[in-house]
């Protein structure tokens, strides 16, 4: 797992910057109800994009664990962000229109916590809107992702079923989905196999020590070991609460 507070000041800029996150808000926008007042943006990281998630009478909001990254947030947001665990929110319950959950519950093992934890600050009739399968957008048929196939393992926190179920179990139903393109997101062999050496690729691969550096050299041998291959296009889900 990644040192949040340590990697808030370079985490833009290694993950898509501008482009990226104003795909993001424009998927997550676009499934907001237009009667919605307030938006809770949940592991908001460095704001970049929740600050873009603002449209006339709508108040956003931010919340995040890590310190580096909410205090770069709150400088984007002007306030507004709290410093929390997302699994232990402190707002009220029915508190919020709508909850948004951007590449976040694929990296908590305790996601069912996060999606029960949105369905509880919800009102009645609010949206959680989250990314499902992330890693999985990663597989975009490239060579790549046929080096890789053999070592992925079958557990996902972010499984699109699994967060359907747990919602299901706290009166959150999907109603609509939208895709949207993580720009700068391609990879390339050699970006890949050097976050497999770091430990740093994917939550889905399960090679470590001599496993890691066997697959790694394969990566770099594939042809154009430098160039990316294409951005992988990310789903969000809608789902609504009853009531």
């Amino acid at each position: 797992m990644l040192d949040y507070d340590t990697e808030a000041a370079a985490y833009d800029a290694s993950r898509g910057g501008t482009p990226r996150a104003e795909a993001a808000a424009g998927a997550v926008l676009g499934l907001v109800p237009g009667q919605a007042r307030t938006l809770l943006d949940i592991g908001c990281g460095t704001g970049i994009v929740t600050s873009r998630l603002a449209r006339p009478g709508l108040r956003v909001l931010g919340a995040d664990a890590s310190y580096g990254m909410a205090r770069i947030a709150k400088g984007r947001l002007g306030g507004g962000v709290v410093l929390a665990d997302v699994r232990r929110l402190p707002f009220p319950a029915a508190a919020v229109d709508a909850v948004s959950a951007v590449w976040l519950l694929h990296l908590v093992p305790q996601a069912d916590a996060v999606v029960a934890e949105a369905a509880r600050v919800l009102r009645p009739g609010g949206v959680f809107l989250t990314t499902v399968d992330k890693d999985d957008a990663h597989d975009v048929g490239s060579d790549i992702d046929e080096v890789l196939a053999p070592h992925r393992t079958a557990e996902a926190y972010d499984r699109t079923d699994r967060v359907e179920a747990c919602a299901a179990a706290h009166g959150l139903a999907p109603v609509a989905e939208a895709r949207f393109t993580g720009h700068g997101q391609g990879r390339s062999p050699r970006a890949v196999a050097s976050a497999l050496l770091k430990g740093r690729y994917a939550t889905r691969i399960a090679v470590r020590g001599p496993a890691a550096e066997r697959l790694a050299a394969e990566l770099t041998a594939l042809p154009a070991p430098g160039e990316r291959r294409p951005d992988p296009r990310y789903r969000l889900l809608a789902l609504r609460k009853r009531g």
